[in-house]
């Protein structure tokens, strides 16, 4: 577990963030979310203004980077008390609570939305296929457009095929594999 969680980028570079006590949730290392950024910049330009959420979110510092570096508003979902009171602290010392909706639940559990979201960020236990069975039902409940972006982080291995949905592009660090998505019509 990383006691050396920080934001890379933007607003609160430098920042410390908590990462949730036990061993329930496995943080996305700090070269792991530099990579998976350093991808999404050279696809959306810049976060300025973007929805965006953080689904299976630990600590939060996927959502949270993405704050730092401009992004509106986050929607952070997690089921896991540790984490949920880590993600609240980390949210409430960088004073980000106004830019933050965080949901103590699954992230199946989620209904239809309003409008889909700009990126969805999805960081799921390795080796389960949750990720994909999220993507799938919040395709199907509206959070993910035609032009919104979807990452989803998995172990190395575990393949990802989803219905309606391409892989634009696919990086591997460490234990990790990272995988930008798009929806296809």
């Amino acid at each position: 577990m990383s006691a050396n969680l920080r934001i890379i980028a933007g607003e609160w570079r430098g920042r410390k963030l908590a990462a949730p006590a036990g061993d329930t949730t496995r943080p996305t290392a700090d070269r792991t979310r530099e990579t998976l950024f350093s991808m999404l910049v050279s696809r959306l330009g810049t976060f300025e203004d973007l929805k965006v959420a953080d689904l299976f979110a630990g600590s939060g510092a996927l959502g949270l980077e993405a704050l730092s570096r401009g992004a509106a508003h986050c929607l952070f979902v997690d089921q896991d008390a540790a984490a949920i009171r880590a993600m609240r602290g980390n949210i409430a010392a960088l004073r980000a609570q106004p830019r933050c909706d965080v949901r103590a639940s699954s992230v199946l559990s989620l209904g239809p939305a309003k409008e889909p979201l700009d990126l969805v960020m999805l960081d799921p236990p390795y080796d389960t296929g949750a990720g994909a069975v999220a993507v799938d039902k919040l395709a199907r409940l509206g959070w993910i457009g035609e032009t919104t972006w979807v990452s989803l982080e998995t172990g190395k291995g575990e393949p990802v095929s989803i219905k309606g949905f391409e892989t634009e592009t696919e990086r591997d660090v460490g234990k990790a594999r990272l995988h930008l998505l798009r929806r296809v019509s």
